[in-house]
Parts: structure tokens; C-alpha cells; sequence
């Protein structure tokens, strides 16, 4: 398999390109979610809403 074999129709990834946003894509996505958990809690702590 060559380094730019890509898989599938569409794709336009390598699979180390693939496995590259995945790492940054789910960082990022974690980071996001803690966020909004962190940022939930402090305003039920506030006011909460039930």
C-alpha cells in the first residue's frame, strides 16, 4: 500500500492524516464538553432551574 492510497470514494484522507484530526478532532471535543460542564454546574449553583 502506497502513502497515498486513500480508501473509499470521497475520501481524501490518508489513514495517518485520518488518525491525525481524530487525535485533534477529540481533544477538542473533550475540551468543549468540560467546558460546558463546568459552565452548567456554576449556573445551577446560581439558579437552578428545577
Amino acid at each position: 500500500m502506497s502513502d497515498n492510497e486513500r480508501f473509499g470514494p470521497g475520501a481524501y484522507l490518508t489513514p495517518e492524516e485520518a488518525k491525525e484530526f481524530h487525535k485533534i478532532f477529540m481533544s477538542s471535543f473533550i475540551g468543549f464538553t468540560s467546558i460546558a460542564i463546568v459552565a452548567h454546574a456554576l449556573v445551577w449553583f446560581w439558579r437552578p432551574w428545577f
